[in-house]
């Protein structure tokens, strides 16, 4: 016998995709407006993909050296 688990929700509200993030809704709303993240208009209400998330997670990993203006000591 076969037991069917629940799927996770292609679909996110603002909410969970935020949360996905680790930010709040507002930045979300600017990064969507930013082009960052793609969100889509269903009615009334906005619905972000699980997969984008996932991809906007990857992308805005920061790349190995490219901090180094914020420890590096200045004269």
């Amino acid at each position: 016998m076969t037991i069917m688990t629940p799927q996770e929700p292609e679909w996110l509200n603002t909410k969970l995709a935020a949360a996905m993030l680790g930010i709040t809704a507002r930045t979300l709303y600017k990064l969507v407006d930013q082009g960052s993240v793609p969100g889509y208009r269903m009615g009334r209400v906005i619905r972000f993909r699980r997969s984008d998330i996932e991809v906007a997670i990857e992308g805005f990993r920061i790349e190995p050296g490219s901090l180094q203006h914020l420890y590096t000591d200045s004269p």
